[in-house]
Parts: structure tokens; C-alpha cells; sequence
């Protein structure tokens, strides 16, 4: 049985509205939906991906994300990754608004490079270049670095 087709949305818990709304915009997200009797902004992004604001955060906490920044390891979403085609490109943009790369370029076991930042509100975001994009974008480099590892 396949129940599931695709993704619907991803919920990201915010303090404050126009500060989310302005840092998604940067990425290009825009609002397509404003309830606040819900407490929710949809925003949503030219390739499909769709993410609800839910403007009920409570606490500052330290300005700490328990998922990622506690020692302890806390069940729960950590982080939102989304694919890029050029991560070089992708660095340089958000460095340019002012944002820090908290860690990355990092490329894993499969290929894939990312570069991990944070929203206003401390939420990981990862910006991940999959192998397959590396591949058509260094063509000749990448079929030699893989002729070379055999």
C-alpha cells in the first residue's frame, strides 16, 4: 500500500511573523496564506515546498533549539534541508544576507555538499547540493575524480 504521495508542508514554530515572513522571503518563499484566528502564515516556495509559520512560540530559551543545541539528544525534527543546484553560489547568497554558515561545506558518503545556517528563531536549515547536481555541473572533474577512486 502506498499512502503517502509527496510532502504536504513543513511546521516551523516562530516567535514573531514579519521577522519569519522576511527571512523565508530572502530564500524565496512567498505568503500565500495569512490566518492569525489559527495563528499560522503559509508561505511557499516557487518548486512546491510549502511551510506553515505557527507564531506560538512562548519562551525564548536562552536562544537555544533544545533538538540541536543541548548535549542531551531530544527526539524531533531537527532540521529542514533543502536542494540547491550550485552550494558554492548558495554560500556566497547567504553570506550576503548577513547570515552565518554555522557549519559546512560539508560534503557526505553520498556526494551531496551542504552548508547549515539558522532562522531567526534558531531552526537548522541545511542547503544541500545532491551529488547528481555536482555530477552535471563539474562533468569532466567528477568522472575523473570517480576514475580515479577505482
Amino acid at each position: 500500500m502506498n499512502l503517502v504521495s509527496g510532502l504536504a508542508h513543513i511546521g516551523i514554530r516562530v516567535k514573531n511573523f514579519s521577522r519569519s515572513i522576511g527571512f523565508y522571503r530572502q530564500l524565496g518563499f512567498e505568503v500565500t496564506r495569512e490566518d492569525y484566528r489559527e495563528n499560522v502564515v503559509v508561505v511557499k516556495h516557487l518548486s512546491g515546498l510549502e511551510l506553515n509559520l505557527l507564531d506560538s512560540a512562548t519562551t525564548e530559551n536562552e536562544q537555544r533549539n533544545i533538538l540541536m543545541d543541548e548535549k542531551e539528544r531530544y527526539p524531533g525534527v531537527t532540521h529542514i534541508a533543502l536542494r540547491v543546484s550550485d552550494i558554492a553560489l548558495a554560500e556566497r547568497t547567504i553570506k550576503s544576507f548577513g547570515l552565518a554558515i554555522t557549519e559546512g561545506p560539508v560534503t557526505f558518503g553520498d556526494g551531496s555538499t551542504s552548508i547549515f545556517f539558522r532562522d531567526p528563531d534558531r531552526n537548522v536549515i541545511e542547503l544541500s547540493q545532491h551529488s547528481k547536481e555536482r555530477r552535471r555541473d563539474n562533468g569532466f572533474l567528477y568522472w575523473l575524480r570517480e576514475e580515479w577512486s577505482k
